[in-house]
C-alpha cells in the first residue's frame, strides 16, 4: 500500500480502488460487526456499576455460580450496539488472575460477529493464525452458538460468535441481568475502531497478520512526522475489514527526545495490548456533557487550540464555544469533519482509555489532531513521572 495514502478517498483514487482490494476480504472472512469486548478485570461487580454509572451502560447479562460458572463472573453491560463483558476469577491461581497480574485490568477479547465460526477459523489458522481454541458448540433451550478464538497482538484475542441459531438473550450459560440501578444511556451508539498499541518495529509484523490472515486492508498510514511533538513520537497504520464495519488502527512507539505514550504503555502492560475503544455518538456534546455530570475525566486541550479552529476546519455545525467549553477537538477531510474527545486512563494502569468520536462524514482518524491530543498526554504523563 502506498505510504502517502492518508484516508479513503486516497486509496479510492489508487489504482487498486478500494472495492479491489477488499475483495479478499468478503471472499474468505466475511464479518458481520463487532460482537462484545471482553474485560479481564479485578473486580467484575464494582466495574460494572461503574460504566453503568460513568458511561451510561445498562445491565444485560450475567453469568457466575448461579448459573453453574465456579472459576469465574461476567457481567455484560450494554449501551445501544456495544457489549462489554466484565470478567473477573472466583478462585486463586489460573488464567485470568495470571493475566491480572500481568496485565492488570485489560481488554482481552475482541468478539466478532461471524455467520460460521468453523470455516473463520479454519481459514485464519491455515493462513497462520495461532489457535486460542478450536470450534466449539455451546448450547442451552435457546439454540446453540458456534465459537473459535484466535490470538492476535500479545495476549490479545479473537473469538469468532456465530448465533444464527440462538434466541437467547446474550450466549449459552448467561441469565438475563436485571436490576433496578439503570441510569439514562448517554449516547453512545456502537464500537467505531479498536487500539492496538504494539512494540517496536513490530506494526508492519501486525498489519502484515490483518492483510493476510484476516484480509483486511491497510486504509491509512501515519508516519513518525505525522504524529510527534517536541518530545515525543508514534507511528500508526489503520486496518480495516471488507465491509468496513472493524477497524484496528496499529500503533508502535518511534524515536524521540522522550518516552511516548506508545513506550508508557508497552511498559505498565508489559507487551502488547489494547489502548482505547472508539466509541461513536451522534451528539458528542450532550454526550461528554452527560459523562462530564458523571464523573468521568477528560484530557485538558489548551483553549488557544480553538484560536483559528475555523481556519483550520471551516465551518461547521456545532456552536464552537459549546466544543471549547468541553475540549472537543475538531478535525476535516475530504469527505466532512469528524468531533473527538478522549478521556484520562479509565484503569489504574496508565493503559487503556476511552474516545468518543461523532463523523460528520469524515472517515479520517483525526490527523489534524493529533499534536494537541498527545501534548494532553504528555502533561499526564508528567504528572506521572513516566515521560
Amino acid at each position: 500500500m502506498p505510504k502517502e495514502i492518508k484516508n479513503l478517498k486516497d486509496l479510492q483514487n489508487t489504482e487498486y480502488g478500494l472495492k479491489k482490494l477488499f475483495e479478499e476480504a468478503e471472499d474468505f472472512l466475511p464479518l458481520l460487526g463487532t460482537d462484545y469486548v471482553e474485560l479481564y478485570v479485578g473486580n467484575a461487580k464494582q466495574a460494572a456499576h461503574y460504566y453503568k454509572s460513568a458511561f451510561g451502560f445498562q445491565s444485560f447479562a450475567y453469568a457466575g455460580l448461579e448459573t453453574g460458572l465456579k472459576d469465574r463472573v461476567s457481567y455484560v453491560v450494554t449501551q445501544d450496539k456495544i457489549k462489554l463483558v466484565l470478567t473477573s476469577p472466583l478462585n486463586k491461581g489460573g488464567e485470568i488472575n495470571r493475566h491480572l497480574e500481568e496485565h492488570g485490568d485489560a481488554a482481552k477479547v475482541i468478539a466478532l460477529w461471524v455467520d460460521d465460526a468453523t470455516s473463520a477459523f479454519e481459514e485464519t489458522t491455515k493462513r497462520g493464525a495461532k489457535p486460542f481454541f478450536e470450534p466449539r458448540k455451546e448450547e442451552d433451550e435457546d439454540g446453540h452458538v458456534i465459537k473459535s478464538g484466535i490470538y492476535t497482538y500479545g495476549e490479545t484475542v479473537h473469538i469468532f460468535v456465530e448465533r444464527k441459531n440462538y434466541n437467547g438473550h446474550f450466549l449459552p450459560g448467561f441469565e438475563k441481568w436485571e436490576s433496578h440501578y439503570n441510569p439514562a444511556p448517554v449516547g453512545l451508539k456502537f464500537i467505531d475502531h479498536i487500539v492496538g498499541n504494539v512494540g517496536w518495529d513490530e506494526m508492519n509484523k501486525w498489519c502484515k497478520f490483518y492483510a493476510e490472515v484476516m484480509g483486511f486492508a491497510q486504509i491509512i498510514s501515519f508516519a513518525d512526522d505525522d504524529i510527534s511533538t517536541e518530545y515525543t513520537a508514534l507511528m500508526s497504520k489503520v486496518m480495516s475489514n471488507g465491509n468496513g464495519r472493524i477497524k484496528f488502527p496499529i500503533n508502535e512507539p518511534a524515536k524521540a527526545e522522550k518516552k511516548s505514550q506508545i513506550e508508557e504503555y508497552l511498559d505498565f502492560y508489559n507487551g502488547p495490548g489494547v489502548q482505547h475503544l472508539a466509541l461513536a455518538t451522534d451528539d458528542i456534546v450532550a454526550t461528554v456533557s452527560a459523562m462530564r455530570d458523571r464523573g468521568v475525566e477528560f484530557l485538558y486541550v489548551p483553549d488557544t487550540y480553538y484560536d483559528d479552529i475555523t481556519e483550520r476546519v471551516g465551518e461547521i455545525d456545532e456552536d464552537i464555544s459549546l466544543l471549547k467549553e468541553h475540549g472537543i477537538l475538531i478535525d476535516r477531510d475530504e469527505e466532512g469533519y469528524l468531533l473527538q474527545l478522549f478521556t484520562n486512563n479509565v484503569l489504574d494502569r496508565p493503559t487503556m482509555f476511552i474516545e468518543i468520536i461523532q463523523r460528520k462524514g469524515a472517515q479520517s482518524f483525526g490527523v489534524g489532531n493529533f499534536k494537541a491530543l498527545f501534548e494532553a498526554i504528555e502533561r499526564q504523563q508528567a504528572r506521572r513521572g513516566t515521560l
